[in-house]
């Protein structure tokens, strides 16, 4: 009788938990996965991200503010699993020389201009950081556009030199000169 109670509060435990999981996760990823392509006169720069949300929040601004990506501070360019960027050639970035390969792309957002961190450690989750490992770091210009952008976007828009790496979210544009030497 005893065994026969421990299995059904077993099974009761177990279906319970399958109920909870069917109706109440809506299978909706809060920041899915995304990757940015730029493949054009030999050069191919490739960029796996993931995309956070606005969600009526303040993104951009100082620590005081709450803001959900603060001025001065680090930030992993995206959510979840660090930001990865490859390159099939060497490149500059923001006239800084970089060879080709794989790397993790961080940030340092301020109201005027964004540093750009290019790091040789990868496959690390977003929430870790070693400044001993950068490779690269570079200035890029910020801009107030207008409207509000809900998901955080990585684009490329070609030049004719190379590509410009277009990082958007909320009302802010960065633009990320990318250049084959």
């Amino acid at each position: 009788m005893k065994a026969l109670r421990i299995i059904l509060i077993t099974l009761a435990v177990l279906a319970t938990a399958f109920i909870g999981f069917k109706f109440f996760n809506t299978g909706k990823v809060l920041s899915p996965s995304a990757t940015a392509t730029f493949d054009k006169n030999g050069l191919q720069v490739n960029v796996d991200y993931c995309q956070p949300s606005k969600k009526d929040r303040l993104i951009f601004g100082e620590e005081n503010d709450k803001a959900l990506v603060p001025y001065g501070k680090w930030w992993r360019t995206g959510a979840n699993e660090a930001t990865i960027i490859k390159f099939n050639k060497d490149v500059t970035i923001g006239g800084q020389p970089l060879r080709a390969g794989e790397y993790t792309l961080f940030t340092i957002p301020s109201a005027t201009d964004w540093t750009i961190i290019i790091n040789q450690e990868v496959g690390q989750w977003g929430l870790s950081y070693e400044p001993k490992n950068d490779v690269l770091k570079a200035v890029a210009s910020s801009a107030k556009v207008s409207g509000s952008q809900e998901m955080f976007q990585i684009d490329f828009k070609e030049q004719p030199d190379g590509t410009d790496m277009i990082l958007s979210w909320d009302t802010t544009e960065v633009t990320v000169p990318i250049r084959t030497k």
